[in-house]
């Protein structure tokens, strides 16, 4: 089962006793899930269709709550994809078709008479509670989410404009950071940091599922965390190393070319223990000195035995 699809099913499960909120939901479920048919003049049906059973049963309740509507439902298997579900429900233009749209807010009077409403219906999310119910109705209907495995990804998918601008004016009520995007005809509202798809997930309920990947983000999060401190640890290791190295066959090179008895007695002393001990850290080095010294004081010597090997180098060419 897909991350989105946890989502879905726990939230569908919620139940809501305002009146208000269930309009609000049933709104963004028509919305995201319907397309209405004419029959003749004047005869209007609604057909929706999701593949999840959960969301399906959810409509049928919402419907005979709410309007005391018997939908008829097809089950039909999926062709493409071969192991889905596609569940249909149909509303007669018997059955008040015409009280249903303008009561959700999907056909609205004008003047000129009955038009249908592309943006979302504001006087069904005047409530707090209300927005977080039609929110969580347009995640049902045309919602989804990417495993947090393996990235954080939410969308929300419409196939009108002005819809999607006030879906992300709505999500951006909450101080998120919604955009929209035209995706092949499409209009997708979506979010991409995992911070936002927590607080969104908690806006419309799925608290479950908030949790879920809660977990998910700390893991990565660690893990990330320790990644960096390795390869820093890493970095750092091989800085040492290399600088070492360097000072060592500089150091070697000195005493081969020129004798330690040539340079200053200071410089001498260090480069010994440099030879001697080529593991030890610029603050054992300097314990270790006959008067001690401080890291930077040995940094200091090894940097001026660096440069009088390269000026030995230099006068030989």
């Amino acid at each position: 089962m897909t991350f989105s699809s946890i989502v879905k099913n726990e939230i569908s499960k919620l139940s809501l006793e305002s009146k208000c909120c269930r309009l609000a939901e049933l709104s963004a479920l028509l919305k995201m899930t319907g397309t209405i048919q004419i029959h003749g003049r004047n005869n209007i049906g609604i057909k929706l269709t999701t593949e999840n059973a959960s969301i399906a049963r959810m409509i049928f309740s919402l419907l005979k709550d709410i309007f005391d509507v018997n939908t008829r439902v097809a089950v039909r298997r999926n062709k493409q994809l071969k192991k889905n579900n596609n569940y249909t429900l149909y509303i007669d233009t018997q059955t008040g078709v015409d009280e249903i749209l303008l009561a959700t807010g999907i056909m609205e009077k004008t003047d000129s008479g009955i038009s249908i409403n592309y943006k979302l219906p504001s006087k069904l999310v005047k409530k707090p509670c209300c927005k977080k119910a039609y929110l969580r109705g347009v995640f049902l209907g045309g919602g989804s989410i990417s495993d947090p495995e393996k990235t954080y990804h939410l969308e929300l998918v419409t196939n009108n404009n002005e819809y999607a601008e006030s879906v992300k004016k709505l999500v951006n009520s909450y101080k998120l950071n919604a955009k929209v995007v035209n995706r092949k005809g499409n209009f997708v509202v979506y979010l991409k940091e995992g911070e936002q798809i927590v607080d969104f997930l908690n806006i419309i309920g799925a608290h479950k599922a908030l949790l879920n990947l809660e977990n998910v983000r700390i893991y990565k999060e660690m893990r990330n965390n320790v990644n960096r401190i390795v390869n820093c640890e890493t970095a750092n290791l091989n800085k040492i190393v290399n600088a070492s190295m360097r000072q060592i066959n500089n150091i070697e090179f000195i005493r081969d070319k020129v004798g330690f008895d040539k340079i200053p007695e200071n410089l001498a002393e260090i480069a010994e223990l440099r030879l001697k001990y080529p593991d030890a850290s610029l603050k054992e080095l300097g314990e270790m000195m006959n008067t001690p010294i401080g890291k930077s004081g040995v940094n200091h010597r090894l940097r001026k035995l660096d440069e009088i090997a390269e000026d030995i180098k230099i006068k030989r060419l």
